[in-house]
């Protein structure tokens, strides 16, 4: 377990470091959650426009509860393995850069932006595939979401593939779930 952390430190410090200042305004514009809204009014509006009303607020009460639940189980995880954030982690400060000020908790497994965005891509990518292909750009911007936090120096690249595989298997979850919701 110990080489798999030291692994990780490494490879957060390398991609940490390959940030360079002229680049820094896009990444803290990304990994603000603020910068999403567009996105999600936009999948939003496009639900409103694909279904009847039953269905959209079938979707949209999933899509509220499926970000809810990313999101606490990552602060419950977070306090359950207490694992120090990179911006936290005195034994690496000197080697990396910090651009997030007040980086968040203390703690960074797993990351909740990570859950969030794969989650959110996961079941819109399910439930819109069939009307557009485009809706696989979805994991794209959750890639770039999430590499932000790195970029950012909040998290390890451990708790960014974790967040993504558990908002997979969660926006693949509800998204199963809502095919067998017949209102």
């Amino acid at each position: 377990m110990e080489t798999l952390i030291d692994i990780d430190k490494s490879l957060f410090i390398f991609l940490n470091s390959l940030g360079a200042e002229s680049f820094d305004f896009f990444w803290l514009l990304v990994t603000d959650k603020k910068s999403s809204i567009p996105l999600y009014l936009f999948l939003i509006y496009y639900l409103y426009k694909k279904f009847n009303n039953k269905e959209f607020l079938k979707y949209l009460i999933l899509i509220v509860i499926l970000i809810v639940l990313t999101d606490q189980t990552s602060g419950f995880f977070k306090e359950f393995f207490q694992r120090l954030r990179p911006c936290h982690d005195q034994e690496i400060n000197d080697f990396i850069r910090i651009l997030k000020e007040g980086c968040g908790g203390l703690f960074g497994f797993f990351s909740a932006h990570a859950a969030n965005t794969f989650g959110v891509a996961t079941f819109f990518y399910f439930i819109l595939k069939r009307f557009s292909k485009n809706f696989k750009y979805l994991f794209l911007w959750a890639i770039i979401v999430s590499y932000s936090r790195i970029y950012v120096g909040v998290h390890f690249p451990i708790d960014i593939i974790f967040g993504a595989f558990f908002g997979i298997a969660t926006g693949y979850l509800f998204s199963f779930i809502s095919n067998k919701i017949h209102l």
